[in-house]
């Protein structure tokens, strides 16, 4: 089990450890509801530096770029980023993650932990034949995410960038904390704004010091991952291994929005022959008409309690004290207001389809 650069922090600071895509990570401090409550209305700070980076550089690095992912990164600017997938030779997603573009010839890609060594061996089988240069710098660099709608007024106090000037989807490399060079990007997986801070981990201990001693009159606390899960399941920001896996294609989970067609990337032939004829199935959003709480692998029936799909992710939403989730189903039942039922144990529970996000004051 890996450890990141603050796990001692963490413990220190009473924090309930759990392993997590081969790290030991912080789940939750005081309760996965007053945490989520603390992102959704004033900052909180969450230590994310599980997750994976490579460098792609040189020449050559947005044919590869192009080549792997399946959004258009031709049209990322100095300073902008970008959200994409990795597409599979066989309709599915090897990964979900962010392109930077740091330099003109620099991308930073940012995938999640759990994938790390078979997102390298994928692109890296890609770039066999365009050699552009590759250094996965993931054992090196942390992340933090301090999100939530304070984030801004909270953080101003230590760094000289104007952080309110920095659009949704952008980053600065600048001062933070009393550090020269991070990267503050206005990303991140809540839906409530604010930042994340990459630095490296040599770095981190002070950047989160700092982080909450600046953010004390605004209330700020450590956050948890339960609660990472609970604010990007009211958005319906997808999941890697729950809603996106090797099996399911970008368009079936509503992610034609970064599938561009005007390239060629891994499996584009195959995609677009989808596109043009339908997927046979949809991921949903759907809420709980009666009590109950949704959980991953729940089967999802028709009215006649016929199997149409199933729960990919599910949970109680601390925002709207519903039962809330996600999950494929065939794509007649995929229409927003469409009835359907959620199998809880012996019981078929009353849900209808909704449109994304839950959470709607983001």
């Amino acid at each position: 089990m890996k450890n990141t650069a603050l796990t001692k922090t963490h413990e220190a600071l009473g924090a309930k450890m759990v392993p997590f895509a081969g790290y030991n990570m912080p789940v939750s401090y005081e309760g996965v509801n007053i945490e989520h409550e603390t992102v959704r209305k004033g900052v909180g700070v969450f230590d994310v530096s599980h997750m994976g980076e490579f460098l792609i550089e040189g020449p050559k690095a947005l044919e590869l770029i192009q080549k792997v992912t399946s959004n258009d990164a031709s049209k990322l600017t100095v300073g902008k980023a970008q959200y994409s997938c990795l597409p599979n030779e066989t309709d599915g997603i090897v990964d979900d993650l962010i392109v930077y573009r740091v330099k003109d010839e620099t991308y930073l890609l940012v995938v999640n932990a759990s994938n790390i060594d078979k997102d390298w061996e994928h692109i890296s089988k890609y770039n066999k034949d365009i050699g552009a240069d590759m250094r996965n710098i993931s054992e090196d660099y942390s992340l933090l995410a301090i999100q939530g709608p304070k984030a801004i007024e909270a953080m101003q106090s230590i760094t000289s960038v104007d952080l309110s000037a920095i659009k949704f989807y952008n980053f600065v490399v600048g001062d933070f904390a009393g550090i020269e060079h991070v990267i503050i990007s206005a990303t991140g997986y809540t839906g409530s704004g604010g930042f994340e801070i990459y630095c490296k981990n040599s770095e981190v201990q002070q950047v989160w010091d700092k982080v909450l001693e600046a953010g004390t009159d605004f209330g700020i606390k450590p956050i948890g991952l339960a609660a990472r899960d609970t604010l990007r399941l009211e958005m319906g920001y997808c999941l890697y291994g729950n809603d996106i896996d090797d099996t399911t294609s970008p368009l079936e989970a509503g992610l034609g929005w970064i599938t561009k067609f005007t390239k060629d990337f891994v499996n584009s032939e195959a995609l677009a022959k989808q596109k043009e004829e339908g997927p046979k199935r949809k991921l949903i959003a759907f809420q709980l008409e009666e009590r109950g709480i949704p959980r991953k692998g729940y089967p999802i029936l028709d009215a006649d309690d016929n199997g149409i799909g199933k729960v990919t992710s599910g949970t109680m939403s601390p925002s709207l004290s519903k039962g809330i989730g996600l999950g494929y189903v065939t794509t007649e039942f995929s229409k927003v207001e469409t009835p359907i039922h959620i199998q809880i144990r012996k019981n078929s529970i009353l849900a209808t389809v909704v449109k994304l996000p839950f959470y709607k004051n983001s």
